[in-house]
Order: C-alpha cells, then structure tokens, then sequence
C-alpha cells in the first residue's frame, strides 16, 4: 500500500520560512517523480512544483520561483519544500503526489498525500 505523509506545516508570518517533509513508503520511490500542489480555500487545486526521480529536473510555477525550492533524498525515501519569503497568498493546504514522470505528476498523479496546512499571517 502507498502511503505519502506530508508533514512541516504550520503558521508563520509573511516573511518567514517553512520546510515542508513527505515520506513515502509502499513504492520504489526512486522510480518516481515526486511533487506540490496546494490547495487555498475555495480554490482549485494548484501545481507548486515538481522534481524528477534523479532529482537532476525541477519545475516550478512561476509564482514561487526564487523563493521556494524542492529536493529529495531517495536513500530517506522523503522529499521536501523549502519554503522562504513566505506570503499570505501561499496559504493552502499543500499535498505532495508522484508520477511517473513529471509531466504525468502535472496531468494526473499516481498517489496522492493527505496534505498539510500552511497559513501565512500578514
């Protein structure tokens, strides 16, 4: 059974910074591209960014460009968002995913965490 845990959230004032962890267990996390998407209140669901299975490849929406910036660690199975300059319009519940590949991660997602909220005070 897949399992993606996402952990790292939490409240922060604008300006600050947060690093957001999934740990996946169930696939060989390696084979995959891994990714964010949030989710704000009322809001559709959101591509953040994306990393590919060597972690040599990064997508990112423009949005979040510059400030936020994702990694993994596949011997840990985990990966991670380094979130800095943090806004009050990155407030969402953020959701890691993987893929085969990450314009399938983008389209679609194989398996999907259960999210966790990020909250940005002004």
């Amino acid at each position: 059974q897949v399992q993606l845990v996402e952990s790292g959230g939490g409240l922060v004032q604008a300006g600050g910074s947060l690093r957001l962890t999934c740990a996946a267990s169930g696939l060989t996390f390696s084979m995959y591209a891994m990714g964010w998407f949030r989710q704000a209140p009322g809001k559709g669901r959101e591509f953040v960014a994306a990393i590919s299975w060597s972690g040599r490849d990064q997508d990112y929406i423009d949005s979040v460009k510059g400030r936020f910036t994702i990694s993994r660690d596949n011997a840990k199975n985990t990966m991670y968002l380094q979130m800095n300059s943090l806004k009050p319009e990155d407030t969402a519940v953020y959701v890691c995913a993987s893929g085969r590949t990450i314009p399938i991660l983008k389209a679609r997602g194989d398996y999907w965490g259960q999210g966790t909220q990020v909250t940005v005070s002004s």
